[in-house]
């Protein structure tokens, strides 16, 4: 008899057991889930910048329209589609990247007099990328490092209809 009322006890104290012992799982295991989505971000935000320099190395120019059009290879990929205005359709490959986050900058001589290697560069960057962590208790907003890649610029075998061999 006295066995049975000891149980009656403490019938509460597995379920507050549980609790404390399953919340720290579970923490445990979103931190390990949020870990590798942080490290595809930071993969993907090098990747990003990289491809973009070999855009922007490609079709260099100083103008506006081309640092546009290299903003929007980078956030959107090579098959970005647009609406009738002309704005992106597609969306971004890296979620939360805008184009306002990415830089592009060109140095060297001008690309419509000069083509060929070690001619100029291009330099593609990503700033203020924030990155947002689901781990329950401890959820917070990251804002992950400057990424940048700079590429020296290419012909790709063409020649400008404007230089005469």
């Amino acid at each position: 008899m006295k066995n049975l009322s000891h149980r009656q006890t403490e019938r509460g104290a597995t379920i507050a057991e549980f609790a404390v012992v399953a919340l720290l799982f579970f923490t445990i295991v979103f931190g390990i889930i949020e870990f590798g989505r942080l490290l595809y971000t930071h993969n993907a935000l090098t990747d990003a910048t990289r491809k973009g320099a070999r855009y922007a190395s490609l079709h260099t120019g100083a103008s506006a329209t081309d640092q546009t059009a290299v903003k929007n290879y980078v956030v959107y990929g090579p098959n970005i589609t647009y609406d009738l205005k002309g704005n992106p359709n597609s969306p971004p490959l890296i979620a939360g990247l805008t184009p306002d986050m990415v830089n592009v900058e060109f140095d060297g001589p001008d690309a419509k007099t000069s083509y060929g290697s070690n001619l100029g560069s291009a330099t593609v960057s990503i700033e203020n990328y924030q990155f947002n962590l689901s781990i329950p208790i401890i959820g917070r907003t990251l804002t992950l490092p400057k990424y940048t890649t700079t590429t020296m610029a290419e012909s790709a075998g063409e020649q400008p209809a404007d230089i005469t061999p």
